[in-house]
């Protein structure tokens, strides 16, 4: 009579996976370096393909560019999150009988935390997950494979260069994302709940500072080369056919979430951690 083998312990196999953790971190280290030291070179060399990139994750294509791409995408969650600043903050205002401090809300949230963060999400499920998928599909089609072979650096070509896109094309997004948060709070505060204008206008252009505005553009560029140099990994490496590019998608919005949500907490800590230049008298 044969006895079944006994599973190994997790004790007995943490040696290994800790070993297995720290190989993936450096390689991955390792590709962000060289991602991010070609894109001098990526500009110099491909700048059309750096345009085409552009355009693409702007407007995206197919069944996106329907819906307006990525501009619509950005557009629609912060103009919810925006709306979202109403309701909760002129409710809750009212309670202690200071709801003419909505306008306040609304510049001061809005820029700080929520348009960031809320672009931070929405670029990790449109262009990040599009470039994982993109790379993934080269990958198992030996599509790079080929590109090294024509002696053609495939980092700096398709990495290098979707990190640049990534980049610049955030600007004008989250551009279009702030002005939505900032319309939907001023439309739901004034046109719904009947505040008066000049009271929000006086409020929100008293809190609203140009510098705040300044470090959020700040922290939604820095987001974006984060996100890009994740999805961008992700998809280079995809392994096991079109089920592994999948799995390779899942895991890099799951990681770029969490780069997001590290850099967002990271800058305003940054910023805002000492005295957060907000005063309040009354």
């Amino acid at each position: 009579m044969t006895e079944a083998a006994s599973e190994p312990t997790w004790f007995a196999t943490l040696g290994p996976r800790l070993v297995s953790a720290t190989r993936r971190l450096g390689e991955q280290t390792e590709f962000y370096g060289k991602s991010l030291a070609a894109t001098a070179d990526a500009v110099r060399r491909y700048p059309g393909e750096v345009l085409r990139l552009i355009a693409e994750m702007g407007m995206g294509s197919g069944a996106l560019a329907v819906i307006g791409g990525t501009v619509g995408i950005i557009g629609f969650l912060t103009l919810t999150t925006g709306a979202l600043v109403a309701v909760q903050g002129y409710d809750t205002l009212s309670n202690i009988g200071v709801e003419a401090l909505t306008g306040f809300l609304s510049a001061f949230f809005n820029v700080r935390m929520i348009a960031p963060c809320t672009a931070g999400v929405a670029l990790a499920a449109t262009i990040g997950a599009g470039t994982t998928a993109q790379l993934g599909a080269m990958r198992i089609n030996e599509e790079i494979d080929a590109l090294e072979v024509m002696g053609i650096r495939a980092i700096t070509y398709l990495s290098s260069t979707r990190i640049i896109a990534g980049i610049l094309v955030v600007i004008p997004l989250y551009a279009v994302a702030v002005l939505m948060s900032f319309f939907a709070a001023k439309f739901g505060t004034i046109y719904i709940y009947g505040q008066s204008r000049g009271v929000y206008e006086h409020y929100f252009s008293t809190f609203l500072r140009p510098t705040d505005l300044f470090w959020s553009f700040l922290a939604a560029l820095t987001m974006a080369a984060g996100v890009m140099v994740v999805h961008t990994y992700y998809g280079f490496t995809a392994t096991g056919g079109p089920a592994g590019v999948g799995e390779a998608v899942g895991r890099s919005v799951r990681s770029s979430m969490i780069v997001t949500a590290f850099v967002c907490l990271m800058i305003s800590l940054s910023i805002y951690g000492q005295s957060g230049n907000f005063n309040l008298s009354g």
